[in-house]
């Protein structure tokens, strides 16, 4: 057997279920892992040779981290709307000003495709410097044909020009754009529905849906019909749902076999079921329920009674969440929500690649998926979420490939 490289003396935490073992060795073919086992055991392979021989000097090593919600492409910043918080606003009442996702919108639209790539590449460079190997991107600060079209061209760039991987999403349904350009939000769907996302397969510019049901945004009809569409162009759908109130949405996404819905701190029992059954993953978002001071947390223990995996994520955006940080959103993760540093770091790496859908590639250290990995000068895996704004020493590979290296392996 011949790698292209091979990392020994590894303590391996692959969150597959197989408990950490020191010594372990990772062997990486064509940007693949193509063994993963005990050094003692590699006597067995007959290895003939490696092009590369790194000493993971026994360092703790995880799966490449998943941030599995961003809003990461905008212009501007909502920085007043943060002061107005602080004077009690609600965010709906920011909204009916003017402000919250509006206001990005006009900001963005006046943005050019540089200038979005510029701000997006260096938000993704500090992502990657905390170990986070995959990020998804939606789009929904357009709200219009070609700024949708000019975030999605981006984001699909970015995803060529970068070693992380990226995930694209399209997210027209975030909220319906102002009176003057729809009269109703059902017209603005079928705005969606018949001409931009069509588009959008056409250029092959995502690769998923989104949607946000909510009082400020779009009722279960709407968002079925979007769904519809969704799934007929052969897109998988998620869902922001149950955020602010329980709008039903997550039936509706469990209806299209969503593959994950997002927020839920006004979620039911009885749709947590639903979700169970539709194999659809629950993804967290400690960040907006912190900056916008929610009192009702997501049920969590309802989630572990039914075996719904839990994801978490920044939900990095200009308004409601802006946390550039999927370590920072880790330790919030287990203050504010109550997960544990195990259950943490699952939430950003299997159960994140559950969410968007490439848990057969991503997400656990597993022969035959991508070699993307991380190893951290740590000495357990509580170091990683423990400290806000720490960030261990770390080698980053993405594809079997050193792209970011503090520890000097």
């Amino acid at each position: 057997m011949i790698f292209d490289s091979l990392w020994t003396n590894l303590q391996i935490e692959s969150m597959d279920g197989s408990k950490k073992i020191k010594n372990d060795s990772i062997g990486v073919k064509n940007g693949k892992l193509s063994w993963i086992g005990k050094k003692n055991d590699l006597s067995k392979l007959k290895l003939k040779s490696s092009n590369k021989i790194v000493d993971g000097k026994n360092k703790l090593v995880t799966p490449g981290l998943i941030d599995c919600h961003t809003h990461l492409l905008f212009s501007g910043n909502r920085a007043n709307e943060f002061e107005m918080r602080q004077k009690g606003a609600t965010y709906e009442e920011i909204s009916k000003k003017g402000g919250g996702i509006m206001s990005t919108v006009r900001a963005t639209r006046n943005a050019t495709e540089e200038e979005l790539y510029k701000l997006g590449k260096h938000r993704l460079e500090q992502f990657l410097s905390e170990g986070v190997t995959t990020v998804e991107i939606k789009s929904g600060y357009g709200l219009d044909f070609e700024s949708e079209i000019k975030l999605l061209k981006v984001a699909t760039r970015l995803q060529k020009d970068l070693s992380i991987r990226i995930q694209r999403t399209f997210l027209g349904a975030h909220v319906c754009p102002q009176k003057s350009e729809y009269k109703s939000k059902d017209e603005y769907i079928d705005f969606l529905c018949n001409t931009l996302l069509p588009e959008v397969k056409k250029q092959k510019l995502a690769d998923a849906v989104d949607g946000f049901c909510e009082k400020i945004a779009f009722n279960t009809a709407q968002i079925e019909k979007l769904f519809k569409k969704a799934k007929e162009l052969g897109f998988p759908v998620k869902l922001h749902a149950e955020q602010l109130s329980n709008q039903n949405g997550v039936s509706i996404a469990a209806k299209f076999n969503a593959i994950s819905v997002d927020h839920l701190e006004h979620i039911s029992e009885d749709s947590i079921k639903k979700m169970k059954k539709s194999r659809t993953t629950a993804v967290l978002l400690p960040g907006a329920y912190y900056f916008l001071k929610e009192k009702q947390k997501p049920p969590v223990d309802l989630f572990r009674k039914h075996k719904v995996p839990i994801a978490i994520a920044t939900d990095f955006n200009p308004g409601t969440s802006p946390i550039n940080s999927l370590l920072t959103i880790c330790n919030m993760a287990q203050v504010l929500f109550g997960l544990t540093t195990q259950e943490s770091l699952r939430a950003v790496t299997k159960n994140a690649a559950l969410a968007l859908g490439k848990d057969k590639e991503i997400g656990t250290l597993e022969a035959g998926k991508n070699a993307d990995f991380v190893i951290w000068d740590v000495e357990s895996i509580s170091e990683i979420s423990y400290g806000i704004n720490l960030n261990p020493k770390k080698t980053i590979v993405i594809n079997g490939r050193v792209v970011y290296d503090t520890l000097g392996i």
